[in-house]
Order: C-alpha cells, then sequence, then structure tokens
C-alpha cells in the first residue's frame, strides 16, 4: 500500500468491495480513462449503465 494515509483511506472502500464492484469500478475507470485520453466529452452514463448490466447478469 501507500505510505500516504489519505490515499488508503480513499483506496479503502474498493480494496474491500465484493469482485463484483471492483469488476464494475475497474471498467468505468477506464472507459473514463479513455474518454479522457480522446478529449471526449460526452456523456458517460450509458457506457455505465451498461458495464453495470453485464456484471450484473
Amino acid at each position: 500500500m501507500n505510505n500516504d494515509p489519505n490515499v488508503d483511506e480513499v483506496q479503502e472502500p474498493i480494496l474491500t468491495a465484493p469482485p463484483e464492484v471492483r469488476q464494475i469500478i475497474e471498467r468505468v475507470w477506464q472507459v473514463e480513462k479513455s474518454r479522457l485520453d480522446k478529449k471526449s466529452f460526452s456523456h458517460i452514463n450509458d457506457d455505465i449503465l451498461r458495464i453495470v448490466k453485464e456484471v450484473v447478469r
């Protein structure tokens, strides 16, 4: 882990989340990162909804 307690506090809920939640977080993060790299500022809601539906199935 990181030596900075603030970073650990932020990451703790992610690290202790169930695998399905961690998968959703990781996939949404990847989509958002890709969008930022492309400087795409359109809405991400449809992408998030698709990811959640896929993981929940």
